[in-house]
């Protein structure tokens, strides 16, 4: 990460010292909250998910975050338990490994609930570049390790543009090598023009409008 390409992302946000620290208790002091309101809800999709198919509740893979830390994420499982086994690292809209409740969980975003552990860790934040597979971190140009600076988040303004990511990878051939060639790079356009903008109010108007992009609204 010690290039010029993200030296100078580097320089905007150390003089956003400020706003990063309001950040982080921003995202402890909401993440305890929701993970009280929503204990009993999770508890429900758990016994949902076990009841559906064979397998653990959660999902567990390798990601990185700030300054290229691994860790592992937290998400309820929506595809069958080999998965990575079977498969490409990303999701298509069709994908033959989602599972019946999996796909509920996916459409309305609830399988992203256990990463209130990973924000109460301080491996993610709740607004900040969605953490990637390692394989795909390996595959970054010098200036995409700039995401690397902060935290990775739940969503961002990518997750909202590319909502439909899955969608868009369903006709490729070669899923690997479409992601990493065009969805990655128009992906990194918006996540190091919100690292170059960095606002702790500007990442709050994020959250209402990830809802929103949830809900069918389209911003592209």
């Amino acid at each position: 990460m010690r290039c010029d390409e993200v030296r100078r992302y580097y320089d905007i946000l150390a003089k956003r010292r400020g706003q990063l620290a309001l950040k982080r208790c921003f995202d402890l002091a909401v993440a305890l909250i929701l993970f009280v309101i929503l204990a009993i809800p999770m508890a429900v999709i758990a016994v949902m998910i076990k009841l559906d198919s064979k397998g653990p509740v959660l999902y567990r893979q390798e990601r990185v975050t700030t300054n290229g830390k691994h860790f592992r994420i937290h998400k309820f499982r929506t595809m069958v338990s080999n998965a990575d086994k079977i498969g490409s690292a990303v999701t298509v809209g069709n994908d033959s490994r989602i599972t019946r409740v999996g796909a509920k969980l996916r459409s309305l975003r609830l399988d992203e609930l256990p990463q209130l552990f990973d924000v109460l860790n301080g491996d993610m934040s709740f607004v900040g570049t969605r953490p990637e597979a390692v394989k795909y971190v390996e595959k970054y140009k010098p200036e995409y390790m700039a995401t690397l600076l902060m935290p990775a988040g739940i969503t961002s303004e990518a997750s909202i543009r590319y909502k439909d990511e899955d969608k868009l990878l369903n006709a490729a051939d070669d899923v690997d090598k479409v992601y990493i060639e065009e969805v990655l790079p128009a992906k990194m356009k918006w996540n190091l023009e919100s690292v170059q903008k960095f606002n702790f109010f500007r990442d709050m108007l994020t959250m209402p409008r990830t809802v929103f992009a949830v809900l069918g609204k389209d911003y592209n």
